[in-house]
């Protein structure tokens, strides 16, 4: 994807926050959440209510097929809290969308793959010269693809990546009009039905280039709603706390994957092996170094770097530290 494409795709959805578009909600105590079909024990609170339970809140909760389009609806004002991925959300913070990381969802692993279809004669990465590769542009998935080609010293312009948002994937899959895609549940499991996986985001974390899924909140939003952002940190690291200490004994039958699997659409059985593949940090462990406490801006410093480097980004921000907050996760360690 050329600079200019990317600008007429993601620009103009960015520039609509800098003139200080209110959140739009019906009630004080409504809000609109951005979701992503991505395998993660969220899903459980989402699925039981359980994040209306806790804050008091009416939820409306809005689905969306990558983290760009989450971006994208922040930034106009229709979803004031959203899940999204470590690229689609650099890019966002440095246009100057007015959002702050608040909790740190997961440290991607296997959930997010990259699947070479059965028969295409893809055994080495030179062998994805002149293949046809699908990917979700501006989501951490085309980050890790282009991360993986550059560790590869395989030039973007000698392989035809192609913007398709998941559904399209798994569709273009079934059709047999591309050769991979990296992408993530559910169309990563409809695909690897007929492929093989080629790496994951956890080979490309250990080549330098880790991504992560996040909550983010519109900062307008989260100064006049503080309890509801404490509230749902507190719910998300509970359900993360319960995975820690019981997931490896869930299987395609037990109530928390089959949870997890109506909300994002996956099959129950491709649920418990991607679960296993990602890190979901604990509430205790939001505020420390590696986290909200400095690893987050680091990491969306260095994604940033690298798109810029990629001409995705045409400008970086000096700092950013004030894109992350820690205030909402050590309310709820309090509580």
């Amino acid at each position: 994807m050329n600079t200019r494409l990317f600008a007429r795709l993601v620009a103009p959805l960015f520039a609509t926050a800098l003139i200080g578009l209110s959140p739009a909600h019906a009630a004080d105590k409504t809000v609109t959440i951005g979701y992503q079909t991505d395998i993660e024990p969220s899903k459980i609170a989402q699925a039981s209510g359980r994040y209306e339970k806790d804050s008091g809140y009416q939820i409306n909760w809005r689905k969306f097929n990558t983290g760009a389009d989450v971006i994208a609806a922040m930034a106009s004002g229709d979803v004031q809290v959203g899940f999204t991925g470590s690229s689609p959300l650099a890019a966002g913070v440095t246009r100057g969308l007015p959002i702050e990381t608040f909790f740190v969802a997961a440290e991607i692993g296997s959930a997010e793959a990259f699947v070479v279809r059965n028969g295409s004669n893809i055994n080495t990465p030179q062998d994805l010269i002149g293949k046809k590769i699908a990917v979700p542009f501006v989501s951490t998935t085309h980050y890790s693809l282009l991360a993986a080609l550059k560790h590869w010293n395989i030039p973007e312009d000698r392989v035809t990546i192609l913007n398709l948002a998941p559904p399209e994937i798994a569709a273009a899959w079934q059709r047999g009009d591309i050769d991979g895609a990296y992408v993530w549940e559910p169309a990563l499991g409809k695909i690897q039905k007929t492929g093989k996986i080629f790496t994951t985001s956890a080979e490309v974390r250990k080549w330098g280039a880790p991504t992560f899924l996040a909550w983010v909140a519109r900062k307008d939003f989260a100064q006049a709603h503080p309890d509801f952002l404490v509230s749902f940190a507190r719910v998300t690291g509970q359900v993360n706390e319960d995975y820690r200490k019981n997931g490896a004994n869930w299987t395609a039958n037990s109530p928390e994957v089959a949870a997890i699997a109506r909300v994002s659409g996956s099959d129950p059985a491709d649920v418990p092996p991607l679960l296993h593949g990602t890190t979901y940090p604990l509430l205790a462990e939001q505020p420390g170094s590696t986290l909200l406490g400095g690893g987050t801006a680091t990491a969306l410093a260095d994604t940033s770097k690298f798109l810029k480097s990629q001409k995705r980004l045409d400008t970086l921000l000096p700092d950013y530290r004030p894109t992350v907050t820690a205030a909402y996760v050590q309310q709820a360690i309090k509580q």
